[in-house]
């Protein structure tokens, strides 16, 4: 096909209206381009921009590759690139998710490795249903060893392109060992099958252009042009190949912003972006540092917190906009306190403002968070959504709970059995589950008592047998239990026992981690429902949770507030953003106080969070935060403290802690500002009143374990536990009353 003419009137209204910097990054078509784009700078108006320049300066459609990470990203470009240049020319282009291009590249070389171009792709049910079979195939117990377990740490080791026989030379514990044994079997399965995972898509191009230098210079030279957005979320195997097809034109154009880098947890290396002008040292580095989203109080207070990150490229968006209003931050007694202000924030924004629902985003950390904010806004009847999610009370861990709890006050509620007798993997499969119900219907009784009578039926194999008395024999025993027994002493031991808990902790994945939160959160609401409602029971509970899980959706019009986790919130924009568990040990999250990779994620998260909002931003924090029916006091999160204090509407004595954070901050060099150690932090964190002498950081002494550090408070007065990391014997929890602690200076 004959290149398109040079269509000089196009490429004028195609320019038109650009900034400097984005008209730079336009033009800029031969060697690689970096393109720093910042929060609401206009990349995605750039990247489509460029690839219709491109065109319309009389490039083929063909020649371009445009790599995105979401197909709405690719329908999104390929959208607007047909509106400017009309036509059919965009499906020409070869724009799409990196899975998706990579597997059109396998289909027309899969002989090349091996496969058929036939080849089914395995999604995430199809990958543990293989991973089962071959548990079952090699004597693997489910029950010991999750599929999920498995097939989390498979994609890991796929992400860092390690093979089984480079991951045999590193096994060392019993769970790796049989890691290896299922890596290694999983694999020859997926060839067996002519079949591919999603992590093969990346990982079989990878080995298709390395092994067929043929084939790597044929798409070389296809791709003249090539462009990968979000480029801070790229994983190694994603990168390297991009290397390679760029390696022979060098025209290469990536668009991303290292400030919202924040799936690590996910393989993605900040790293790549960090270091591409080492790898390109004469790429051309265009920074859109120009924002048409927020005002200039928004930016400039998440510039005050990014600027804490030591791995960055230097940049500071500004505005045209107005200043706005400065940051609220909301102050809460305790969790369920804080729900209920971010509520009352809400309503007084809907009556008083002239804002809809649908104008406010409320974000939080973890999954878990959710479920006081919805009981505060079900209660007040304001219509609300989740994001990228489901309400709290429809996502499987908690449905899970819930039959089991169901079944300690209706034995007979065959549905919750069904739903929980072999979760988590007790053995019973279907066959076996089919022989319960033969004989429950045999002997005309219940499903429950078929499970309790096992002894007597003479059908059901051993194993099996076994396992549905003992599930049956549990549910019976806290039926018993919940009798003369208070709903806050049987739950938790009750839950547990279930296996549930215990389930999710072997997994231990980002996404086990916030099903267990979820759980131990719905654990905590029992408490508190059973503590606020001493004459009500279980069944009561139930009910009530019953009456809101149907709460009826239907008649809402799209006029919703929105809640999401933070990282769901990526790509999003609102008029209003709230930010809620503004906590250390919330946000940032726990794990991040030892490790300053992770903390600079969170902190990139909290960027990413403020910078969602056009007009207002409001913050909030509990002092206390209720788990297992103890509160436990809480800190400010550091981010807060980061924000210069001339963005903030804090009126509280807070305000002063933050005064001597900021004079401490400005005398320190711009890399370090983020580093206090745990005395400097107490002694601001010492004005604070608190119910306890006490306090979270504080170094003590005692005259058995020695000296050591406050990592926890639970309750108060007389009742007050404290949680201490001694060196010398590990954590202890101790009565503050009887502990005889020395306050060290």
């Amino acid at each position: 096909m004959n290149n398109p003419e040079i269509n000089n009137e196009l490429i004028g209204k195609l320019l038109d209206g650009l900034n400097p910097e984005q008209r730079a990054a336009v033009e800029t078509i031969n060697g690689p381009v970096q393109v720093i784009a910042g929060a609401g700078s206009g990349k995605t108006r750039v990247l489509t921009t460029r690839v219709a320049f491109l065109i319309a300066s009389g490039k083929q459609p063909e020649e371009i590759l445009a790599l995105t990470f979401t197909n709405k990203a690719a329908r999104e470009m390929k959208g607007r690139i047909a509106q400017s240049l009309g036509g059919n020319i965009s499906e020409r282009i070869w724009a799409g998710t990196f899975h998706s291009i990579f597997a059109r590249i396998l289909r027309y070389e899969a002989e090349k490795i091996n496969y058929k171009n036939n080849f089914s792709i395995y999604d995430s049910d199809d990958q543990l249903a293989l991973i089962r079979g071959i548990e079952k195939e090699i004597g693997i117990s489910t029950s010991e060893f999750s599929p999920n377990n498995f097939q989390g740490f498979i994609s890991r080791l796929k992400n860092n392109i390690i093979t089984p026989e480079e991951f045999s030379r590193s096994a060392r514990t019993i769970f790796e060992k049989h890691a290896l044994e299922v890596y290694s079997l999983y694999q020859i399965r997926l060839r067996e099958n002519n079949a591919m995972d999603f992590d093969d898509l990346l990982l079989n191009t990878l080995t298709l252009f390395n092994e067929n230098k043929d084939v790597l210079a044929k798409y070389q030279k296809r791709f003249k042009y090539i462009h990968v957005d979000e480029f801070q979320d790229t994983n190694r195997p994603q990168y390297l190949i991009v290397q390679l097809l760029a390696k022979s034109q060098q025209n290469l154009f990536v668009v991303g912003d290292d400030a919202q880098s924040i799936y690590r947890w996910r393989g993605a290396e900040i790293k790549n972006i960090l270091d591409f002008s080492k790898e390109y040292p004469y790429a051309k580095m265009i920074r859109l540092e120009q924002n048409y989203r927020s005002t200039s109080t928004i930016l400039d207070a998440a510039h005050s917190v990014i600027m804490n990150n030591r791995n960055q490229i230097e940049k500071k968006l500004w505005t045209n906009n107005k200043k706005g209003e400065l940051i609220k931050v909301i102050t809460a007694e305790d969790d369920n306190a804080e729900a209920d202000r971010v509520r009352d924030t809400i309503y007084e924004l809907k009556m008083s403002n002239n804002y809809h629902y649908n104008d406010i985003a409320v974000l939080y950390r973890t999954n878990a968070q959710s479920l006081l904010l919805e009981r505060a806004l079900r209660f007040a009847n304001i219509p609300y959504q989740i994001y990228g999610g489901v309400s709290f009370y429809q996502r499987k861990e908690i449905k899970d709970a819930i039959a089991y709890l169901r079944l300690l006050i209706n034995s007979n509620d065959s549905i919750s059995l069904l739903r929980v007798i072999n979760e988590p993997p007790r053995g019973i499969g279907k066959v076996s589950i089919n022989h319960l119900i033969e004989y429950s219907n045999e002997k005309h009784i219940s499903l429950f008592e078929s499970c309790l009578l096992q002894d007597e039926d003479p059908n059901l194999v051993k194993r099996p047998k076994l396992a549905a008395k003992q599930f049956a024999t549990l549910v019976h025993s806290y039926q018993e239990l919940l009798v003369d027994n208070s709903l806050e002493s049987i739950i938790p031991a009750y839950l547990n026992e279930t296996g549930l808990l215990q389930m999710y902790q072997e997994i231990d994945t980002p996404e086990a981690r916030d099903r267990l939160n979820n759980i131990e959160n719905l654990i905590t609401d029992i408490i508190r429902f059973a503590r606020e409602n001493p004459t009500l029971s279980l069944g009561d509970y139930l009910q009530q949770i019953s009456l809101l899980t149907d709460f009826d959706t239907s008649d809402l019009s799209d006029n919703r507030v929105t809640l999401m986790t933070l990282h769901t919130a990526k790509g999003l924009e609102f008029p209003i953003v709230i930010i809620t568990g503004l906590e250390n040990g919330l946000f940032p999250i726990a794990k991040a106080e030892n490790s300053p990779e992770e903390l600079e994620e969170e902190r990139r998260l909290f960027y990413v969070g403020l910078t969602r909002a056009k007009e207002r931003v409001f913050l909030s924090y509990a002092k206390r935060r209720s788990r297992f029916g103890e509160y436990q006091s809480c800190m400010p999160s550091n981010f807060l403290l980061e924000i210069g204090k001339e963005y903030l509407n804090w009126k509280d004595i807070y305000n002063n802690i933050h005064s001597k954070v900021q004079s401490h901050k400005d005398t320190l060099p711009r890399t370090h500002q983020h580093y206090f150690d745990d005395e400097q932090k107490q002694n601001y964190y010492s004005q604070i009143p608190e119910d306890n002498s006490f306090h979270i950081g504080e170094r003590v002494s005692h005259s058995h374990f020695g000296e050591g550090k406050i990592i926890a408070i639970f309750g108060s007065g007389e009742s007050t536990k404290l949680t201490i990391d001694f060196p010398s014997v590990g954590r202890k929890q101790l009565m503050a009353q009887f502990a005889k602690l020395e306050k060290l200076n």
